[in-house]
């Protein structure tokens, strides 16, 4: 029997990690959470995208084969070689370290104090358990440590890790983590709110329900300044 150490039995305590089956239908709709980091596996990039896509057009043509669907068809024929260039090279991109933005520093020249808030930041996911779309908007606050980032940069940070398949709660932190790393900053807010098609195409279908997570760190702990951030975000 291995025995865990205290960091790990603390680490999953303070993550409420259960042992689960995934074949299990008790947790089919469950929102699990296993890590902050994205699952891959240390063999993730041994193949590069061409080499992906070529499997994938592989495998999904299979797929479309079992669905009974007519790949002689003109409309489909093409499909799966469409839905392997888009996982690989559009929307799970965000999965390849080689696409991280590199957010370059400039000095804080106008000694700007204050929060600066970038809100309404538009982004596409998708589901990890059902890989269906989850899109939404994200907002983004920071006060500087003497550096500063294009705003563009933001945006891409946030891209970035959308572009994989997430659970929200892991990508507000992981772009909460990563804009304290880019800005050298300890001063970070982030505010998700987003659709989940998987809650609404599927399962209960209900089409109306939004998600709402936040991360919050140094200064935006405290609540006067949560409270002028969040006040921000939801004003016209």
């Amino acid at each position: 029997m291995t025995l865990k150490s205290n960091s790990m039995r603390q680490k999953e305590i303070s993550l409420n990690i259960r042992p689960i089956d995934p074949l299990d239908e008790e947790f089919d709709d469950d929102h699990i959470l296993s890590s902050w980091e994205t699952p891959v596996r240390a063999d993730a990039f041994v193949l590069d995208d061409d080499q992906k896509v070529d499997k994938i057009e592989k495998h999904f043509r299979e797929i479309m084969n079992i669905l009974g669907l007519d790949l002689n068809d003109d409309s489909l024929s093409g499909t799966p070689r469409r839905v392997a260039k888009m996982y690989v090279k559009e929307v799970f991109s965000g999965l390849n370290p080689k696409n991280r933005p590199t957010a370059r520093l400039f000095d804080n020249k106008y000694n700007y104090d204050q929060m600066l808030v970038e809100k309404d930041i538009t982004f596409y996911s998708h589901c990890e358990h059902h890989f269906v779309p989850i899109y939404g908007k994200a907002h983004v606050a920071y006060f500087s440590s003497g550096k500063v980032i294009g705003l563009s940069k933001i945006n891409r940070i946030v891209q970035y890790y959308a572009k994989r398949p997430q659970v929200q709660e892991r990508l507000t932190v992981q772009i909460g983590k990563e804009l304290e790393r880019a800005l050298n900053t300890r001063d970070v807010g982030v505010v998700m709110d987003a659709n989940h098609m998987c809650v609404a195409s599927r399962g209960v279908g209900d089409t109306n329900s939004k998600t709402g997570t936040a991360y919050f760190s140094g200064k935006f702990k405290d609540e006067n300044t949560k409270r002028e951030f969040l006040n921000y975000i939801n004003s016209k």
